[in-house]
């Protein structure tokens, strides 16, 4: 089997350019690979549409300054693909097959990359660790007994296997960085409003964010480049043009990095500390200054996460009904529609979020919950804004442990939260923020968190680009050989 995708995206172009490899030889690489693994990473593969993607790029001039010519990638089943199934791993949508591109597949096609397929999730992006998928969870790995972290968990394991090299996935609580860091790998969850929505089936509309998942920090600037850019079909959307690769090789010297106090405290596991302070310790040898902070309300975002999702997914959810599109199931009234199509379609985890989001909607509480909720997340979000008056950047581990086994947090569903209590507080506040790895745990990989202000994603990799250059943890040799 060839191994062109082990390659750097430099390396990989200039083969391109040259003529000594073809778009189809990826392409044929990475299904290979896929019929070569058991990982199920995906739920759709696309072998005609990309093979013939491949082929018609062949008759055209490589464009020698757009490095992602060619580029097999992967895309989250909750994106948009046009005449390709968005099941978003649930059975309610099993056989959808979607009428158009969301936005960002727009912009990927605009890049002449090659769409493999629709990779494996928590059911409607509800869940941590993949496990809620209707289609099985897809495997870590690393180790095929873990779980691989989620919602993104089907992105997260294409990257992490080299399948691709580039995919997308979607973060509403942590459901980019998460399933990074469980993986070995770096994910970006951009500011809120940088990369369009349009056509990523909503979760919690206020919090979802799709965002690039790739093998390092440079390739996930670079993607990130190629996603950004203002959409008039998303009214949440802001002019966006830069290149966030700009800072990457600057200088570290005198940055100023703040470390909440609260992810430093017994919610994370001691080994996890341990080698996040080795990178504490390598930041203060290159020249920043690395404080100890205390940010209010840091340690409410686990209830306000799940008061405004689930009220939000209850809202975002019915329209799955039975009647305009999806499942059908014959039924002699319309609520008895409703009923079996929801009871048949839905999976237990898409039902209790329902079921508690409504309730938070319903009357009064919507009030007392869901208002209250959004009072105390806008004073999360100022907290956080005033540490980002004196410092740069906020540090954190990726993750509390890293990843675990298969079927633990099954008998309870409040665990899951709590695999995302570090990453939420940037969906809260709408800050960029990035996973990359920071080292190995009894053989597995364990991610380090950078956050940033509103629209610096610059700055984020410049820190990060650092860290992994001096840590050259070469993670990518695991891959495909399971």
């Amino acid at each position: 089997m060839s191994k062109y995708l082990d390659l750097d995206l430099k390396i990989i172009h200039d083969l391109l350019v040259k003529k000594e490899i073809k778009p189809i030889d990826l392409v044929n690489e990475s299904f290979e690979r896929i019929n070569n693994n058991e990982l199920n990473a995906f739920i759709t593969i696309d072998y005609e549409g990309a093979r013939k993607k491949a082929l018609e790029l062949e008759k055209i001039d490589v464009e020698e300054d757009n490095l992602l010519f060619g580029i097999p990638i992967a895309i989250k089943d909750n994106i948009m693909v046009k005449d390709l199934k968005c099941t978003c791993a649930s059975h309610i949508l099993e056989n959808f097959i979607s009428i158009y591109d969301a936005s960002v597949i727009d912009l990927i096609n605009e890049k002449k990359m090659i769409i493999i397929g629709k990779t494996n999730m928590d059911e409607f992006a509800m869940g941590s660790t993949s496990e809620t998928s209707y289609f099985g969870c897809p495997v870590n790995p690393w180790n095929k007994k873990k779980v691989p972290g989620g919602s993104s968990g089907g992105s997260a394991v294409a990257v992490s296997s080299h399948i691709t090299p580039l995919a997308l996935g979607s973060d509403t609580g942590g459901s980019i960085r998460q399933p990074a860091s469980f993986n070995g790998i770096v994910g970006m969850k951009p500011t809120y409003g940088r990369v369009s929505r349009f056509g990523l089936v909503a979760f919690a509309s206020s919090l979802d964010q799709i965002g690039p998942m790739t093998r390092n920090v440079y390739e996930n600037a670079l993607l990130l480049n190629a996603i950004s850019k203002k959409d008039d079909k998303d009214l949440t959307s802001v002019e966006t043009s830069e290149d966030f690769t700009r800072l990457i090789g600057d200088d570290i010297k005198g940055m100023k990095i703040a470390i909440p106090n609260y992810f430093v405290s017994k919610i994370v596991s001691d080994e996890v500390l341990n080698k996040f302070k080795e990178i504490i310790e390598l930041l203060k040898v290159s020249g920043c200054q690395v404080d100890y902070v205390d940010i209010n309300h840091i340690d409410k975002a686990p209830i306000l996460y799940q008061i405004i999702a689930m009220g939000e997914a209850s809202s975002n959810l019915a329209r799955f009904d039975g009647i305009r599109y999806g499942l059908k199931v014959e039924a002699k009234t319309l609520e008895d529609l409703y009923k079996k199509t929801r009871s048949l379609g839905f999976g237990v985890e898409v039902k209790r979020r329902i079921m508690v989001g409504s309730y938070i909607l319903s009357g009064e509480n919507a009030k007392i919950y869901y208002n209250k909720a959004l009072q105390i997340r806008d004073d999360l979000k100022k907290s956080f804004d005033s540490i980002y008056k004196d410092y740069d950047l906020i540090l954190g581990p990726a993750s509390s442990r890293v990843a675990y086994d298969l079927n633990l947090n099954n008998d309870d569903p409040l665990k899951c939260f709590m695999d995302d209590i570090l990453v939420m507080h940037a969906n809260m506040g709408g800050f960029p923020s990035l996973a990359l790895p920071m080292g190995l745990i009894d053989e597995l990989p364990i991610g380090l968190q950078i956050m940033g202000k509103h629209f610096d994603e610059a700055t984020i990799y410049k820190l990060a680009s650092f860290i992994e250059k001096k840590l050259d943890l070469n993670l990518g040799g695991i891959k495909n050989e399971l």
